[in-house]
Order: structure tokens, then sequence, then C-alpha cells
């Protein structure tokens, strides 16, 4: 080749070089502590599900078994808007990550407060859905568990809120296969899966899939103990076992959706307490510290049936966009905090739209079916994942 040649050439590359589309940035390794949880600022550019760091988790006790790492990565908020949230991704040590499906495991009510984090739980051994989890990664399945939004230090977790936790759900199933350490494919097959506060992020991920994610391989959604009817499920805790879940979703709604002023109407005392909830309370406090209590002692009116509240309640109201997928719904006839007939309706009306829906009631309670669900919901998810026919019994 001729010196005039070998310029020419070099001057191509070199331009091809500096007018080629740039890669996006590869996400690196977060920081250690806690200020991994705080979202950078500005937010990056990106798709939802584009993980913005990462960091090796310990998966309590899986650390022997699985290989974990805690992401964050881009999501939507009840808003509409980007957001980032963070999670935990875990894949069995023996897994075929090329073929693995991926479950969505949707937490149920962790507490307002930042150490409850899910994916701090999950990292020190408390998390109290172990053993719905473990099924799952002993089955050989790559799970996603999403924190939700808002976990950080101050926190501002948008507890209940369907249109900030669907998103979430389904973004942590696009950030596990993006996560380049784990190796998952783009075209695995997903479930969502999710109990109490998780079955509602379940259900509003599988309504909100075909047209928020339609790439997903989405092959079913098994949810238990629904809060599908938000006005229906808070207002008749009040003053009962389950005050400090009313409580929590009145903060968690305030802190998704600020025009609804929720300072405006609270007492001194009603300050203080929410506050407190806010620094300390996980889910044990919640059940305990604010049982029994009464929301007119934390009001000054109840201005939580103000138009702008009534609008944003039926604004997360389960049950509009029916899934496309088989749906395993479940549902304890005692259940003390989440009402038993506002799940069944949301049965109904996903089996009136079409949708092939197992309907399942337990003669337990809400706590106790956390547990005793896990064998049902497992026979479930494996049967979607083999391709089976549902047993829909509409």
């Amino acid at each position: 080749m001729t010196a005039r040649r070998v310029l020419v050439a070099l001057v191509a590359l070199v331009l091809a070089a500096a007018f080629a589309p740039a890669a996006a940035a590869e996400p690196v390794p977060g920081p250690a502590g806690d200020s991994f949880y705080t979202p950078p600022s500005p937010l990056p550019a990106g798709r939802p599900g584009d993980v913005l760091r990462w960091r090796p988790s310990k998966a309590g006790p899986r650390s022997a078994s699985v290989d974990a790492w805690q992401v964050m990565y881009l999501s939507t908020n009840a808003l509409g808007q980007p957001g980032a949230v963070t999670g935990t991704v875990l894949v069995p040590k023996n897994a075929d990550r090329a073929t693995a499906p991926i479950v969505a495991f949707a937490p149920g009510t962790h507490g307002p407060a930042f150490a409850c984090t899910p994916s701090k739980m999950l990292d020190i051994g408390a998390f109290y859905e172990q053993p719905g989890l473990d099924d799952l990664l002993d089955a050989g399945y790559a799970v996603a568990v999403p924190d939700y939004e808002g976990y950080q230090d101050p926190p501002k977790t948008t507890y209940v809120v369907g249109r900030s936790e669907g998103p979430a759900v389904i973004d942590a199933v696009r950030a596990a296969q993006r996560l380049g350490a784990a190796g998952l494919s783009a075209s695995a097959k997903v479930v969502f899966r999710g109990y109490s506060q998780g079955g509602g992020a379940a259900v509003w991920a599988g309504e909100l899939q075909p047209s928020y994610a339609p790439e997903l391989n989405l092959v079913g959604v098994a949810a238990g103990g629904v809060p599908a009817d938000l006005v229906q499920v808070t207002l008749q805790l009040d003053g009962r076992f389950g005050f400090g879940v009313f409580a929590y979703a009145l903060l968690g709604l305030d802190q998704a959706y600020p025009e609804l002023r929720l300072d405006s109407f609270l007492s001194g005392n009603g300050r203080a307490k929410l506050a407190e909830m806010k620094q300390s309370a996980c889910t044990f406090e919640l059940l305990t510290t604010y049982a029994n209590q009464k929301i007119a002692d934390y009001t000054t009116g109840p201005g939580y049936l103000k138009p702008a509240w009534v609008a944003r309640l039926n604004e997360n109201k389960l049950g509009g966009a029916p899934p496309r997928v088989p749906v395993f719904l479940y549902h304890a006839t005692g259940d003390q905090l989440v009402q038993f007939a506002q799940a069944d309706s949301l049965h109904k009306t996903h089996c009136a739209a079409g949708v092939p829906v197992t309907w399942k009631t337990y003669d337990t309670d809400h706590i106790t079916l956390v547990y005793t669900g896990n064998a049902d919901v497992l026979a479930f998810v494996k049967d979607r994942i083999a391709g089976k026919p549902s047993t829909a019994n509409c």
C-alpha cells in the first residue's frame, strides 16, 4: 500500500470514530454505605429499567447459593416523570443464565423508615418473605426484588400508590436483564409475584405491562392479599389493629402527589406521630405501636375525603386495564388488614374482562397467608413457565 493510501485510510478511521454514535456508558459499581440509595441529581438520560449503579449484595442466608447485586435503575413515578428506584437482583449459581426465567418479587409492607428498605433486609437476612423467595431461587429462577420509590435518607416512600409501584416492579425486571454481571436474557419468561402491598404492586405491573413494557415476555401474575381499592381498604382500618397501615397509606399518597397537602389537615399530634413513623417504623411497629388508634386524633378534619384525594385514590384503583396473561389471585377470608370484598370484586372485574383468573380463598388471616399461600403460588409460577394451560375458574 502506498503512503498516500495509508494516509487516506487513517483519515477515514479517525473520521469514523469521531462521528460514530457514542456507546452507552456502562454503569459503574455504586458507593459503599447508604449513599448508594441517594439518586443522582440531575438524573441521567436513559430508558426505564436502565441500571444507574450496582454493587454486590450479601443476599442474607442465600449468599452461598446465589449471586446477588443491589441496583439503582431508572423508573417512572406516579406523575409519569422519570425517577430512580433501588432493588436487588438474585441469580442461583447453578442456573443457566441464558435461559433462566425471571420472577419479579414485589415485597409486602416494610414500613416508611429508611432502615426498613427491602434490599437492606435481604442483605442482612431479615427479609420476612424469605420462604417465598427461597422457593423461587430453589426452582432455578432469577429474582428481581424492587425496593419501590423513595427508600433513601431521608425517606419519601410512596406506599400503596400503584402508579408508582407498578413501574418499579416492571423496571426491576428490565434492570435485571440489563445488568451485565447477571447475564440474563432479554427474552426470558417473566412472572410478577407479590402479596399484600406486593400483591397490589404485582397486579399493577400486570395491568400496565401491555402499554408500558410490551417487550417483556410476561407469562403470568400471582398476587395475594391485594389492596385493589384503597378507599375500601383504608377506611375500615380506622380505630383497629391495622391503623398504622391506614396512616402510612395517607403518608404514601401525600409523598407521591404533592398537591394533596396532608400537612394542611394534620393536628400537632398527627405531625409528631407521622414524623416518628417515618423515622423509625417498620412493619412490626406499624402493627403494634400504632394499633387501634384513630384518624381523628391525627387530623383537624377529614381532608382525605376532599376531591383531590378522591381523584388520586380512584386513579390508583385496580381493574381498569386487565392483564393479558393468566392471573392467580388469592385472599384470606378472615383478612383483618386488606378487606376481602374488594379483592373479590377485582377478581370478578378481571374475569368479566376475559382475563384467565384462578381465584382461591383460604380460611385464615392476612399475616398467616404470607406463608401458607407460597406452595400454591410456586405451583402456578412453575406451570406458567412450563407453558401449561391455565386452570382459570371464572
